[in-house]
């Protein structure tokens, strides 16, 4: 089976998403190919948008966070009409038995695509977030992949025919794993801000990581060069590293993240089933992916104040009883998801269709 797989890099979870579920097709014997449709469809475009938005989440995160609740319940009608042109040529040159979304522009193109044509090619959109906003919902949609049940009952609540839509979590790379984490002796301390590694900027609170006894501290500063440069060699208990696509190798000898809750990171530590500190989010998205973490016991929340954020690590990196509950939450919620449903969704839709 064909198939094609829509997304876009505004950040690097829809990315990474793709990526996953691509591997997971492969894997079950699927010819399956990940394409960032914004580049192919308008490849100088592309880089001017993605810098503007790198921009915006960085610098201008009180107008995203007001454009994403203006839009919460609205439609996405209109959305990913200058991606038609470009979808078709795609279209026609991969012929794809099914396509699958990670974004949902994405989504909203592909939906268009379907009504114009009167196709009947399968569109299966992946939530790539704990959250029922509007963005993600468009007609032509024949299944939605979801973190949780209240994003199920949430896209029910907004019209969405409930048996459509199926509990998966967020996809995530094979490569996280449930490790074994030995419970005494010194800790190891990973700290993330994501693919632009949006992560506290004083020296100071490094500095105070740096002082914790017994922990030895990694930071992942992603695509941040300037708080890589300034922050590498600088520690003796600190390892500052620059982006890495070894994520799971870090999550593997952790025993505690200190991370943004995005949902592919929040679900990556859900899979190696690493106890999780959450910074307390700013945009709205990764509100709900914290409130979820939260809510079933796999997180703590804390603040990006160095006091109050070292003084946390410190309570609860030593503490094995919170650590083994997190873990322990994680892997109730992984046992509820089912992770077979992205092939067994795209053969019933493929098979459907070879049938009609």
């Amino acid at each position: 089976m064909k198939i094609l797989i829509l997304t876009g890099k505004f950040g690097l979870g829809h990315m990474s998403a793709a990526r996953a579920v691509e591997e997971q097709f492969r894997q079950a014997g699927h010819q399956a190919d990940a394409v960032d449709l914004f580049e192919y469809a308008m490849p100088e475009q592309a880089p001017i948008m993605y810098w503007w938005f790198n921009v915006l989440v960085i610098y201008g995160g009180v107008f995203y966070n007001i454009h994403h609740n203006w839009t919460a319940n609205s439609s996405g009608e209109g959305r990913g009409d200058n991606l038609i042109e470009g979808l078709e040529r795609l279209l026609d040159e991969y012929q794809p038995d099914v396509v699958y979304s990670t974004h949902p522009i994405c989504s909203a193109a592909m939906a268009r695509y379907k009504d114009d044509n009167a196709s009947d090619l399968p569109l299966i959109t992946c939530i790539t977030d704990v959250t029922c906003h509007s963005e993600w919902i468009h007609p032509g949609t024949d299944g939605y992949l979801v973190a949780s049940e209240a994003v199920r009952e949430g896209l029910a609540a907004k019209g969405v025919d409930p048996d459509t839509v199926m509990k998966s979590g967020i996809p995530v790379s094979g490569r996280f794993r449930p490790v074994r984490r030995d419970g005494g002796g010194p800790r190891e301390l990973l700290v993330m801000g994501g693919g632009l590694g949006l992560m506290p900027r004083r020296e100071s609170f490094y500095q105070a990581l740096d002082a914790l006894p017994g922990v030895h501290t990694t930071v992942l500063t992603g695509r941040n060069e300037r708080l890589y440069r300034r922050l590498v060699g600088k520690f003796e208990n600190v390892e500052v590293l620059p982006f890495t696509r070894d994520v799971d190798k870090y999550m593997d000898r952790a025993h505690l993240v200190l991370s943004k809750p995005g949902g592919i990171t929040s679900f990556e530590a859900i899979a190696a089933r690493l106890p999780m500190l959450a910074w307390q989010p700013f945009f709205q998205q990764e509100q709900e992916n914290a409130e979820y973490l939260e809510r079933r016991g796999m997180a703590r929340i804390v603040y990006k104040e160095d006091s109050s954020c070292v003084d946390v690590i410190r309570e609860t990196i030593f503490d094995q009883n919170a650590l083994n509950a997190m873990a322990q939450a994680m892997e109730r919620t992984a046992a509820g998801l089912d992770r077979g449903a992205i092939c067994n969704i795209v053969a019933e839709l493929a098979g459907e269709r070879a049938s009609a």
